[in-house]
């Protein structure tokens, strides 16, 4: 077997390769963090960095505030430019959905989750306030 015949058509790539691979995380360790963390998930189930991926398994990837269930296309254990990783995976219409759904919430929310700066001394007054008035009524 050749060189480049080995690597057109890869036996077995580990998850956190793939990943690093497909251009979801700048490093592998990044990867590894995340699956172990709980972020990734691999066929519905918990995601295991060392599992040998398979074409058409899903992968469920929480990255910050944003959530993707991608269907694995290809199988490559080589980092490539982003249109080449692109077509590693295809995200789902379902996850399409769900994150345009997201999106569009956050702009009616003024378009931020949370503030772009520390609360000053007023803020923070007024958050203590708030939350007092909050768990008071709780009793």
């Amino acid at each position: 077997m050749s060189k480049t015949e080995k690597q057109s058509t890869p036996q077995a790539v580990r998850l956190d390769k793939w990943l690093w691979a497909a251009r979801f995380f700048k490093t592998r360790s990044l990867c590894k963090d995340a699956i172990d963390g709980g972020k990734v998930s691999y066929n519905g189930s918990k995601g295991k960095a060392s599992r040998n991926v398979e074409v058409g398994a899903l992968i469920g990837i929480r990255i910050g505030w944003d959530e993707k269930i991608v269907e694995i296309k290809a199988i490559s254990e080589q980092r490539r430019g982003a249109p080449e990783a692109q077509m590693l995976y295809e995200e789902t219409p379902e996850s399409i959905e769900k994150r345009e759904k997201r999106a569009l919430e956050n702009k009616s929310f003024g378009g931020r989750i949370m503030s772009d700066h520390k609360p000053n001394k007023k803020e923070r007054r007024d958050i203590k306030q708030l939350k007092k008035d909050i768990f008071s009524g709780m009793d």
